[in-house]
Formats: C-alpha cells, sequence, structure tokens
C-alpha cells in the first residue's frame, strides 16, 4: 500500500504539473491567460515604485535588476529582525529581537530560499517577522528563481537578440499569478483540516494531568502554504512538517508532498511549451525523474527495512525505522518527503533527517549535492541548464563536431562559465566543511565541542558536511544534531548560501545573453540532436560521475562510514 501511494502522489504531481507548465508558458510569452485580471494591481505597484515594467532588458541589466531588488529585500529582513522586541503590534508573545549574527543568517537564509533556520519558528519570530519577512520572503525568493528562468527561456528562444524580457514584470507575475492563486487554495485546504490562521497569542490550555501549559499558535496556514509551493521550506514551527498544527494528518501530507516538486516539474514542461522544444522537455523531465527514482528507491526500502542494529535490543522495527518519525505518516511517506524535499531546495521536514538510517542520510545529501534533480522554482533548471552545457561540449567532442545546442555554437567562454558554476557547489560544500572539522578538531578544549557536536564521530561529521551541502544547496533543511546557532555556524553558513545562489544564476544567465546575441545556426546532418535517449544517457552519466568523483570521499568520511560500521 505504502508503494501504491507513493507512486499514486507522483504520478498525481506530474498530471497537475502539464497543465500548469503550459499555462506558466502561455503568462510569460504575453498570450492571454486566467490570471490577466490581476494586471492592473500589478501596474499599480509598477508605478508607485517609477518601475518601467514594459522596458526590455538585456542579461547585464536583468542581473543588475535581480541582485539590487535582494539587496534591498536583506536589508528589510535584517532591521526587522533584529528590532522584534520594538514591533508596536503583531508580538503578543513578545517574542526577543535577534541578536546580528542569528538575523544576518536568516535574513541572508529566507532572501536566498534556503530558509534555513538556525532559529526555533514559535519561539524566534514575532507575527509580525513571520508574516513580513518570513511569508514575504518565500514569496519573492521564488519569484526571483521563475523570473530568472524566465529570462534563460527568452534567451534560448531568440533567434539573434539581446533582450530577456523585463525582470520586474516577471518576478511580479511569478508572484501573482503562479504562487499566490495556488497558495490560497492550498492555504484554505490546510485550515480546513486544523492548521491555525490567526493573530491570537499562545492558547492557555490545562492538561488532564492537570498542568498549565501555553501552545503557540499564529498565521500558520499562509507560511506553510508558501514554503511548500516556493521550495522555500522554513517552518512556522521548530519541528516543521512534523508539527500537527503545520502538517496535521496523512492527506495535508500528501497534498503539500504534491506541492513540494510541483512547480520544479511543471517548469521543465513549461520549457518544452515555451521553446516548443517538447521532445527535449520530454528526456530533461526523464533524466531527472531517474535521477530522482535514484535516491527514492533505496531511501524507501531502507526505511521500510529498519535498523537491523536495534533487533538486537528487541526493539520493534516491523513499521520500518521510526525513529524520529510521526506515526500518522508511516517510514515510507517520511522517506518519500525526505527524497523530495532535499532533491528540490524546499528543506521542509516532517521526519528528523538525523534519526533516518545511514544509507538514507547517504542519499538525502546526495540529492542536494547533485542538485540536478528537479530542484528549486526556476533554479532546478537554471542548474540543469549547466549540466546540459557540459554534456553537450563532451559529446562534440566525442564526435568531433563543434558542440551546439538550440541552434547557437557552444563555444569556450560558455564552457568556462559553465565549468566554474559546477564546480562552485562542491567547493563551497568541501571547503566549508573542511574548516568547520578543523575549527572543531583544534578547539583548546576538545571535550567542550564547541557545543557543536553532541554526536562526534562519523555522524558529527555527516551533521557537519550535512549543514554545508543544505546551505550550498539553498535547501535549509539539516541534521538537527548540530549547535548550529552560534557566531562561526551564522556567518559561514550565510556565506555560503549567499554564494550559492547568485553565482548559479549570474553564470548560466550570463551564456543565456552570449546564446541570445549569437546568430542562429540551421540544424544540418551533422548537427547533434540533444532530445533523444542516447544524450539523455550522457547527460544523466555526466551528472552521476561528477558527483561521484567531487562527493564520495566526503560521503565515505560521514554517513557511509556510520553504515559500515552498524553493520
Amino acid at each position: 500500500m505504502d508503494t501504491f501511494n507513493i507512486i499514486l502522489l507522483f504520478i498525481v504531481t506530474v498530471a497537475l504539473a502539464i497543465p500548469l507548465g503550459k499555462y506558466i508558458a502561455k503568462m510569460f510569452a504575453g498570450e492571454k491567460t486566467l490570471f490577466d485580471f490581476l494586471a492592473p494591481i500589478e501596474n499599480f505597484f509598477f508605478r508607485i515604485a517609477g518601475i518601467d515594467a514594459k522596458r526590455e532588458m538585456n542579461w547585464k541589466q536583468s542581473l543588475k535588476a535581480l541582485l539590487l531588488i535582494n539587496a534591498i529585500w536583506f536589508v528589510w529582513a535584517m532591521i526587522a529582525l533584529m528590532t522584534q522586541t520594538w514591533h508596536p503590534f503583531w508580538n503578543p508573545d513578545g517574542i526577543a529581537s535577534m541578536e546580528p549574527t542569528q538575523a544576518f543568517n536568516t535574513a541572508v537564509s529566507f532572501m536566498t530560499n534556503t530558509n534555513l533556520q538556525h532559529y526555533s519558528g514559535e519561539t524566534g519570530a514575532s507575527y509580525f517577522s513571520q508574516l513580513f519577512v518570513m511569508t514575504f520572503l518565500q514569496f519573492v525568493s521564488a519569484g526571483t528563481g521563475i523570473a530568472a528562468l524566465a529570462a534563460l527561456f527568452r534567451a534560448l528562444s531568440a533567434k539573434s537578440t539581446g533582450n530577456l524580457g523585463n525582470f520586474y514584470s516577471d518576478m511580479v507575475k511569478s508572484c501573482t499569478r503562479i504562487l499566490l492563486p495556488i497558495s490560497v487554495v492550498i492555504a484554505i485546504f490546510l485550515m480546513v483540516n486544523g492548521t491555525p490562521a490567526t493573530f491570537q497569542g499562545a492558547s492557555e490550555v490545562i492538561t488532564s494531568q492537570g498542568d498549565t501549559v501555553h501552545v503557540a499558535v499564529g498565521p500558520v496556514a499562509p507560511l506553510v502554504s508558501i514554503k511548500q509551493l516556493g521550495t522555500n521550506g522554513g517552518g512556522y514551527f521548530g519541528p516543521n512538517s512534523t508539527h500537527p498544527f503545520e502538517n496535521p494528518n496523512y492527506l495535508t501530507n500528501a497534498v503539500e508532498t504534491i506541492a513540494i516538486i510541483l512547480i520544479p516539474i511543471a517548469m521543465i514542461f513549461a520549457f518544452g511549451y515555451y521553446l516548443k522544444k517538447k521532445k527535449l522537455a520530454r528526456m530533461i523531465f526523464a533524466v531527472m525523474t531517474a535521477g530522482y527514482l535514484a535516491l527514492l528507491i533505496p531511501t524507501v526500502i531502507s526505511e521500510k527495512s529498519g535498523n537491523g542494529a536495534l533487533e538486537q535490543f528487541a526493539v520493534d522495527q516491523s513499521q520500518g525505522s521510526m525513529e524520529g518519525k510521526e506515526v500518522r505518516f508511516g517510514a515510507a511517506a517520511s522517506a518519500m518527503w525526505g527524497v523530495s524535499t532535499t532533491a528540490t531546495s524546499n528543506g521542509s521536514v516532517n521526519a528528523m533527517h538525523d534519526s533516518f538510517t545511514a544509507i538514507s542520510g547517504t542519499f538525502l545529501m546526495l540529492g542536494m549535492q547533485l542538485n540536478a534533480f528537479f530542484g528549486g522554482v526556476g533554479v532546478g533548471l537554471i542548474n540543469m541548464f549547466v549540466f546540459i552545457i557540459m554534456a553537450v561540449f563532451i559529446s562534440g567532442l566525442m564526435v568531433g563536431r563543434t558542440p551546439e545546442f538550440l541552434g547557437k555554437k557552444i563555444e569556450a567562454k560558455e564552457v568556462k562559465i559553465a565549468v566554474v558554476v559546477a564546480l562552485l557547489h562542491p567547493l563551497l560544500i568541501l571547503a566549508g566543511t573542511a574548516i568547520a572539522s578543523h575549527t572543531w578538531a583544534s578547539n583548546s578544549d576538545p571535550g567542550a565541542n564547541l557545543g557543536w557536536l553532541p554526536n562526534p564521530g562519523f555522524h558529527g561529521f555527516s551533521e557537519m558536511l550535512y549543514e554545508f551541502t543544505s546551505s550550498s544547496a539553498n535547501n535549509g533543511s539539516g541534521f538537527e544534531g548540530l549547535g548550529d546557532n552560534t557566531p562561526f555556524w551564522n556567518i559561514l553558513c550565510g556565506i555560503v548560501m549567499l554564494m550559492g545562489r547568485f553565482i548559479p544564476i549570474v553564470g548560466p544567465i550570463a551564456i543565456g545573453g552570449a546564446f541570445a546575441a549569437k546568430r542562429h545556426i540551421p540544424e544540418s546532418a551533422g548537427t547533434l540532436h540533444t532530445d533523444t535517449p542516447t544524450f539523455g544517457l550522457v547527460l544523466f552519466g555526466t551528472i552521476v560521475i561528477l558527483g561521484a568523483l567531487l562527493f564520495f570521499p566526503a560521503l565515505a568520511l560521514g554517513p557511509i562510514a556510520e553504515a559500515l560500521s552498524i553493520f
């Protein structure tokens, strides 16, 4: 039954993603769509902001607008988080202001669509911050990723032009015409199923034992809907989607699982519809699905099999590995959520990843390290574009022809940018883990562990490796055994999140800008066809081989070594 549910969820997601992808393509192509009636509201905001939404931008102007507005959002978030004590309203529980390094980490985290949380949601952020910082940034950071991909769409479809549309228009439409309508539907569904949406303070409850406890509530449903749909992942509560207010039952769990991967899959089909390259889109979807299943299947098997080492202690493993999981979801649904959230840049959890089996932990990290199978909204396909460039280059070398993609020659400059972007991700992860490991090992009082590692050894190394993997992949989940709310982790992870977010956007958009300006070359008998199963195998092999070479040594020191020690 668990296997059937997983297959059904994926089929439903794809069935929803196909028409959504067609709608997204029509929207960015300027064709009539269902939500065109929102244009007057969008134009009103453009007027008061002094923005000409019809002005065409080249790739440099698009990136300048993207970086500038994100810098403004960062400053806003820092100010709001460091002044929570002074908020005159929407702080009924008296939440204190964040200290500077925690505010820096949180502002960067939500601005970069990472939503790594070095604070506990209900006790670390006021209602004002939850709405006007966290929820706001979850919308616009997702909109930024979609708008960046829209610019790439135009660059790849252009015969010869430097214009890539208008970033501000694309970003606002992404929020108002894609994210907002679907988020409203999901939020209403969650409220019907028991998720709170209120501005009242914590509720006072008397337990059956006569104890008085305060139960945090708040505007939960609006935040949860966009956190899943926008592949954000930041929870209203510290336990994230393990909390019954964020994820009340098995049905809400199914809907939220669909929401996590819906738009990343839809963007693949939008790519095919926009460029009129449906066969190419199907090839990309097949490669991403193959990678997703390669991560999902062993994780589900491992979690349903349980931890054999516990059997000697007479611990029941008939339901699978249930440590750190919610009984209302079970091992299989938790495994699918874990793989979905790490294959994308979502980062929400319905079970504690720190409690997954060592084998499962390997695949959760690998999903973020490869960072190519569905990925975040917009940026997932942008990351895949980098791998496509490298795969086309390798294929061109193999057949002795100048590499071409979509009728444009791939020259040394494009390949160099793609390689730099591809190598940045492992550099941030491995260098960050090395710095953390050295800092911890060279501590003058190793017994204190700097407060980081209650579980030193293989698992402790995995916790540090996971933190930097999650930060660089703009994922946001964590092995929660790590004591990460310290200046060291707040600052270093913040830097990694910034570089892991914007350089992989800047590089592909620069390549797209170069593509857009090039003369289109008609297909010939010697043209390499990139929409075939053969090229799909080359693309999949490029991703897997690079991932194995770059990350296997680090994984061998952490989760793989832990698994071998258990066996």
